[in-house]
């Protein structure tokens, strides 16, 4: 108890500051004195534990291994989660339907999803036929946890002493990894995707579960999916019904239907069975003595039309019929799309002649295309050389940079902002922080109006427009457009650096041809049950065209897409007698080829690449691509009414008459092009359509009062003047 006599201290600040600092002094030596005695005591315990010699030498690689293993383990972790992102999705959904296609004219052209339903459990199906397919496709299945690390080393020896790839070291899981979540694209990051989602299905699903999702899911040529359906195709039976030569026929499907596709080429087929049938006894499955028979007396096929399936459009109208059926009362359905075979094959023709003659010498060697007619209706879709060799849609699903075939985009929008086809800008050098863009082969150009900056595709000057009028609204106009894949809004951005599909692009430029609105693409037009009771239909329940572009607009980028062909990039594409409209597009590298044009009846996009992003021996726009689209698009105007660009000109009727003689260089059996009689010459004509841009867009003459010949000769002499600047 304080004493109540004692004198009272009086508070002062300097007081308590003094008695803080105390304290702190205190706490700070007591913590450093019982620090001192902690470390001490650490130190001579952890001293017992001291090793010298060789001990110290294994320690000390043991704990830089264990740092390298924690490094190693975040680094796989980074690289896991992109392959892992891909099992979110609903990878099983291909089981729910069964779907009958049919063409736009009612006939039949494939099945999808009903060959999953009907398969075979792993245990029914015959003992012989599973180890024909373990023995050829991965002997070490039921052994390994997803990756054959053994199998591996072991083709690589076999490959060294062939000097060539005679054996792959791909599993059965690897191969349905491929099949169930990624793409044929030979690149580094879609390997080390596969190997992670090897080791998830191996984790996630039985032994027995993987076999059967293989084997149902595995492409076997003829159109058909999964070994149930490729028996029934080839031979008319039952899987469980096949015998050792016809299952060995069907296990060496897997690694090239198309190639050893026995309705195609019976002796391929037979040969390839044969390398099956040794494949099982040098794996001892079965000896020699149980082959013999099978090997005397290969399997023979039923009769098959030799009928191209449209598998990759088949493929994307599954996608889309998937979409439209959730909620129906069925699961089996009828759908008719907007399929013409004659377009189809077309299309496919263009596309695989192009690259059969020219696509060594220029080092490409896939190609994919889109063509869309005017209300929006998808008539032929080319995904790849080669259905067989490679399921991947190389249409619809690879995204690739479009070059200048993006500049349309940037230039629409310029055109909503008030810029004309002959409004003067800059073709000069530009800057945006560390970056300038540059010409083709560096070509400087000084004022130009925005139609030559467009038709020779001139890339300072939609960098310099689209930094004037900003980069967001021509994100937001191309995505109205119909592009769908994500658009980033960079300085590059209007060069084409973002990617997009080949039917997207189709797509955004159908808006040019639709007079400004959507190009309203669809692929079904009607889905109907077993019963014929209508479930869906376009008509009624799709969606209608909505107005993107003004007409205003939209006339002037006809106006100037129209010269492209005629005096720019794309000559090669331009149709005789036809009014063509489109724009060529390469990207750095020479990685992309590209050709996007229209006329007043169809729009057709396409493409011509690697899979694996190599550069093509400098291939661009406007060689193989518009060649290709020239091709096709003079077999699709045969015998049509030919519609006008919308707000550009009216097309007068033109006779179509066959050609009065044959070049004798021209094989028999060749398909006649149709020849369309022109008025006048193609100089003529380009004269004439310069002259009508000059003259509408020309300002007008103010009137004006003249008195004496001075002053109208100067009025003559000032209008002389404008329409030389037009010019």
């Amino acid at each position: 108890m304080r004493d109540p006599y004692a004198p009272r201290r009086k508070w002062s600040l300097s007081n308590w500051l003094m008695g803080v600092d105390s304290w702190v002094d205190d706490a700070m030596y007591k913590f450093k004195s019982s620090g001192g005695e902690t470390w001490e005591s650490l130190t001579i315990f952890f001293r017992r534990f001291r090793v010298y010699g060789f001990k110290k030498g294994v320690i000390e690689l043991a704990c830089e291994g264990l740092t390298l293993g924690v490094f190693g383990a975040l680094l796989m972790l980074a690289l896991a989660k992109p392959a892992f992102e891909e099992t979110d999705k609903n990878w099983r959904a291909n089981q729910k339907y069964s779907v009958t296609f049919l063409d736009r004219f009612g006939n039949e052209i494939g099945r999808r999803g009903v060959l999953h339903n009907d398969a075979e459990p792993v245990d029914a199906l015959p003992d012989h036929f599973i180890k024909a397919v373990l023995a050829t496709e991965d002997r070490r299945f039921f052994e390994h946890i997803g990756i054959d690390f053994l199998g591996l080393v072991r083709a690589m020896v076999e490959n060294a002493r062939a000097n060539s790839v005679v054996q792959g070291g791909s599993t059965i899981t690897q191969q349905l990894a491929k099949n169930l979540f990624l793409t044929n694209e030979r690149t580094l990051e879609r390997k080390i995707k596969e190997a992670f989602l090897s080791l998830w299905l191996e984790y996630n699903l039985s032994k027995k579960e993987i076999l059967k999702l293989y084997l149902d899911r595995a492409y076997m040529g003829g159109g058909a999916f999964g070994a149930a359906a490729a028996a029934e195709f080839y031979f008319n039976k039952n899987i469980k019904d096949v015998n050792l030569a016809e299952a060995a026929m069907m296990a060496g499907l897997y690694k090239a239907p198309a190639k050893y596709a026995p309705h195609i080429n019976l002796p391929a087929a037979r040969a390839r069975a044969n390398e099956v049938l040794t494949n099982m006894v040098q794996a001892t499955f079965m000896t020699e003595g149980q082959v013999i028979h099978a090997r005397r007396r290969p399997a023979s096929v039923i009769e098959r039309a030799k009928l191209e399936s449209p598998d990759y459009f088949l493929d994307y109208a599954f996608e889309k019929v998937k979409d439209l059926a959730a909620g129906m009362p069925t699961n089996t359905l009828i759908a008719k799309t907007t399929l013409d075979p004659s377009l189809q094959t077309a299309a496919e023709d263009a596309v695989l002649s192009h690259l059969r003659q020219y696509g060594e010498d220029y080092r490409a060697n896939q190609a994919a295309m889109a063509v869309i007619e005017h209300g929006g209706q998808l008539r032929a879709l080319v995904g790849g050389r080669d259905y067989g060799e490679s399921q991947y849609n190389r249409a619809t699903r690879a995204q690739r940079q479009p070059g200048s075939t993006f500049k349309p985009y940037v230039y629409a929008y310029a055109m909503e902002k008030g810029y004309e086809p002959l409004t003067k800008v800059s073709g000069g050098a530009i800057r945006i922080g560390n970056w300038s863009p540059k010409n083709y082969n560096n070509r400087r150009f000084g004022t130009v109006t925005m139609t030559t900056a467009l038709v020779k595709s001139i890339n300072t000057v939609p960098v310099r427009v689209a930094q004037k009028i900003g980069r967001g609204p021509i994100v937001r106009l191309a995505e109205a457009m119909g592009i769908d894949s994500p658009l980033t809004a960079e300085p590059a951005m209007p060069l084409g650096t973002n990617e997009m599909t080949v039917l997207e692009q189709a797509t955004g430029y159908g808006v040019f041809m639709s007079g400004g609105e959507t190009t309203n693409r669809h692929t079904i037009t009607q889905i109907t049950d077993t019963s014929g009771n209508v479930l869906f239909d376009f008509r009624k329940d799709g969606t209608k065209p909505t107005r993107v572009l003004s007409e205003k607009a939209t006339q002037s980028m006809n106006v100037m897409l129209s010269q492209v062909p005629e005096w720019g990039t794309g000559r090669r594409a331009k149709l005789d007698g036809i009014k063509t409209a489109g724009k060529t597009g390469t990207t750095q590298s020479y990685r992309d080829a590209w050709f996007v044009g229209y006329t007043g009846n169809y729009v057709a996009a396409v493409w011509f690449g690697n899979d694996n992003y190599g550069p093509t021996k400098r291939l661009t726009g406007g060689r193989l691509p518009a060649m290709t689209w020239k091709k096709f698009m003079t077999y699709a105007h045969q015998n049509i009414d030919l519609r006008a660009l919308p707000f550009v000109e009216e097309e007068k009727p033109i006779e179509i008459a066959a050609p009065k003689e044959v070049d004798s260089d021209r094989p028999a059996d060749a398909p006649v092009s149709v020849v369309r009689q022109k008025p006048l010459s193609v100089e003529s004509v380009t004269i004439l359509r310069r002259l009508e841009i000059d003259l509408r867009n020309a300002p007008a003459l103010k009137p004006l009062t003249v008195s004496g010949d001075t002053k109208a000769n100067d009025t003559v002499a000032d209008a002389s003047t404008n329409t030389s600047q037009t010019q």
